[in-house]
């Protein structure tokens, strides 16, 4: 019967435990949530668009610019037009879309938009065939073929940028040809 005792007498200190922690949980002072607030992520003027502008302008390469710029803010962004920049050529007031290509030619030493002759010693992308385009620095027949299409594809390059957006022509590419081809 002793051993039935001590049983009664654990089971009852454990209840009693028991209810001795869940009254002191119940009574501590409950935690304050933390408070809510409600940030904007941006208003339509502080959302930006990225846009490639190329060509005649101090630092090309991709800009950021509040949603809704105009052709005038990304020019801007990108360093300003350079001297030789024709921007009557481009609509300065008309507003950028994000991931949009912007050109900014360079004026042409006729005064027109008629392509020149090449200078001695270099190649007219715009006019050259592919043989002659593999005489170029790091051109060969494959590559020669790809600024071909491009250009029956997209038209005529506008500024050595350009050469950029042929498949197989980086930026080490770009600078071994600056000085070989001639763009109007």
């Amino acid at each position: 019967m002793a051993v039935d005792r001590m049983q009664w007498l654990g089971a009852v200190l454990t209840v009693l435990v028991a209810a001795a922690g869940g009254l002191w949980y119940l009574q501590r002072a409950p935690e304050e949530p933390p408070p809510v607030t409600i940030a904007r992520v941006g208003s339509a003027r502080e959302a930006m668009v990225t846009v490639h502008v190329s060509g005649a302008v101090a630092r090309p390469g991709l800009v950021r610019v509040e949603e809704g710029a105009r052709v005038a803010d990304a020019v801007v962004a990108a360093g300003g037009a350079l001297p030789e920049a024709d921007l009557g050529a481009v609509n300065l007031a008309a507003r950028v879309a994000d991931g949009q290509r912007l050109a900014v030619p360079a004026s042409s030493a006729a005064g027109g938009s008629a392509p020149r002759e090449p200078d001695r010693g270099t190649v007219a992308v715009n006019s050259a065939s592919a043989s002659e385009l593999e005489s170029l620095p790091g051109v060969g027949p494959v590559l020669a073929e790809r600024i071909v299409e491009h250009r029956e594809r997209h038209g005529a390059f506008a500024v050595v940028e350009d050469l950029l957006d042929v498949p197989g022509i980086g930026e080490a590419k770009l600078a071994a040809l600056r000085d070989a081809v001639q763009v109007p």
